[in-house]
């Protein structure tokens, strides 16, 4: 599972157009794969969020564009960052994850949340319910596809989704991973233990050795070896040779965006490789086993992935 994973979260840049779009992102997962990175992801959203641009900001459908990539790479896992369950049927989504992983010869892996951008499914027509409907949607299509991926023909007669002996074939190449993103303690914590692989958590840095504390809870109550689930951690870095050049590449970055200027320590690591490397172990070291870094400001710079790996890739330990 992921130990250093690389994110594409924006598909706005300088100069280019709907027609080189998809050449500037190729660039990104191509320079990631040669460098070391382990996984690429992208967001599964349809309109950018408010943190990184505006709502009709470039967004592509995150599994079409995974296929994609899938024939430009070789080696990286490719995985949403993560899928919102509300967005698809989970029997569909089964169908998805099985056809991603048959094109890229069994580079696919599961990253799915219970989805949470309000705004999102308002304008576009999901149903987004309240907090405990969607958890609830969740727990349900894990049971379905979950038992899809893993070659059984799964039956659930449930609150939201209901199927009878769903059939996934052609199977996967290989076993798919699972990782379920978020970080509360009760219900996401407690599906990670019981359902997936790895877990993304997503907290303030001072909360993570708390949230680590209570995987490991649920997984003694559940039965489960912790040893057995990769914990990851999603991070925003500017990199730059210089600090000077990563503080403007941000600078240009942010200057349409007034609302992150306003929380401008939200903007994540910024500075060289020495500066990125520091904050970046300093995460490792309240005891994650992953770590997944984007570069929303930067990273369609030529050189800039590159360097992050290079940065990062003596931090994290190889994977098994």
């Amino acid at each position: 599972m992921t130990r250093l994973g690389y994110q594409i979260p924006n598909f706005t840049y300088p100069g280019i157009d709907s027609s080189t779009l998809f050449d500037a992102v190729v660039r990104q997962a191509v320079a990631a794969e040669q460098g070391g990175f382990d996984t690429v992801f992208v967001m599964d959203h349809f309109y950018q969020l408010p943190g990184l641009g505006h709502p009709d900001q470039a967004m592509i459908e995150c599994y079409t564009l995974l296929s994609a990539l899938a024939q430009h790479t070789s080696r990286v896992r490719l995985s949403s960052l993560v899928t919102g369950n509300t967005y698809r049927n989970p029997t569909l989504l089964a169908k998805i994850l099985t056809a991603l992983d048959v094109v890229s010869h069994g580079r696919a892996q599961l990253g799915i949340g219970a989805g949470w951008f309000e705004f999102e499914h308002d304008a576009l027509g999901y149903e987004f319910g309240t907090f405990t409907d969607r958890f609830e949607k969740l727990e349900e299509a894990l049971h379905i596809v979950i038992g899809m991926l893993r070659g059984e023909r799964p039956s659930l007669d449930g609150q939201w989704y209901r199927v009878r002996d769903a059939i996934n074939s052609p199977a996967p190449v290989g076993r798919i991973p699972i990782m379920i993103g978020g970080g509360g303690e009760k219900k996401t914590l407690r599906m990670v233990a019981q359902y997936a692989d790895e877990s993304n958590l997503i907290c303030a840095p001072p909360d993570i050795p708390r949230k680590l504390e209570a995987l490991a809870e649920h997984c003694e109550r559940l039965g489960r070896d912790r040893s057995e689930i990769t914990v990851s951690y999603l991070a925003s870095v500017c990199i730059a040779p210089t600090h000077e050049q990563a503080v403007a590449e941000l600078e240009e970055f942010l200057a349409d965006k007034p609302a992150m200027v306003a929380e401008r320590s939200r903007a994540g690591l910024v500075g060289t490789p020495d500066e990125v490397a520091e904050g970046v172990a300093g995460l490792l070291a309240a005891g994650l086993d992953g770590i997944v870094v984007n570069a929303p400001a930067n990273g369609h710079v030529d050189g800039r992935v590159s360097l992050l790996a290079e940065t990062l890739a003596p931090l994290v330990p190889t994977r098994s």
